[in-house]
């Protein structure tokens, strides 16, 4: 069905998978941990931007337990393939990374502090892949969808790069764009949601790399006792 492809080359969108109308699958009404809707409505005045860093099953653990996250899902995103499905994605030939929603709510948690959780916990220096897990599915990504949130990004990227230069890591290769501009975010199917809540022992390669994002305390939510990944 899909051929010979190199997995960690981005494809054209003539190259891509064709997806379809509709997508295969309905979707979670309930975030399992969070108790709130996977697709919405969300109160008013709630945010949301798009993290990839990887295998989105220990990236979306790693967001949900942010005090002020309303709540997450994970999905695919950055790509051209409609609707697509794990197995596609993971061809490389979607063009899509493996995303996290994270809605929020920005009185409680601002966007500096969720890059520091970003950051901190994947290695975003190593272009198509992350960790054994390779191809373009596996590139990490920040989509944003508000000016504050463009410079967050922007501003905690440039203060992080010396720190990782420091640590013997190279250049962060971490993808850059408005949600506008990457596209639809084509929701995973319902086994992939809170899949580290669903299988506490399932796979997770995500966790600090020693390297600390200088990020100001009066952008960090109030508490920071969220427990490491594992």
């Amino acid at each position: 069905m899909f051929g010979r492809f190199d997995k960690t080359v981005m494809p054209t969108r003539l190259d891509a998978l064709p997806g379809r109308e509709h997508r295969l699958f309905p979707v979670p009404t309930t975030h399992t941990v969070l108790g709130t809707p996977l697709e919405g409505p969300w109160p008013a005045g709630t945010d949301v931007v798009y993290v990839a860093m990887g295998c989105f099953w220990g990236a979306e653990r790693i967001m949900w337990r942010l005090p002020g996250v309303v709540t997450t899902a994970v999905g695919y995103m950055g790509g051209f393939t409609p609707n697509p499905t794990y197995e596609e994605s993971c061809t490389g030939r979607t063009g899509h990374t493996e995303a996290v929603l994270v809605a929020y709510d920005p009185a409680a948690l601002s966007p500096e502090a969720i890059l520091k959780a970003f950051w901190e916990n994947h290695d975003p220096t190593q272009g198509m892949r992350q960790g054994n897990d390779i191809g373009t599915a596996y590139r990490s990504a920040v989509y944003w969808t508000t000016p504050e949130q463009e410079a967050a990004v922007r501003a905690t990227a440039a203060s992080f790069q010396p720190e990782l230069t420091a640590a013997g890591f190279g250049s962060i290769t971490t993808e850059f764009r408005p949600a506008s501009d990457a596209g639809p975010f084509w929701y995973a199917e319902d086994y992939h949601q809170q899949y580290l809540d669903k299988n506490p022992a399932g796979y997770c390669m995500h966790g600090p790399y020693g390297v600390s994002c200088p990020v100001g305390v009066a952008d960090l939510p109030a508490q920071q006792d969220i427990a490491p990944p594992g």
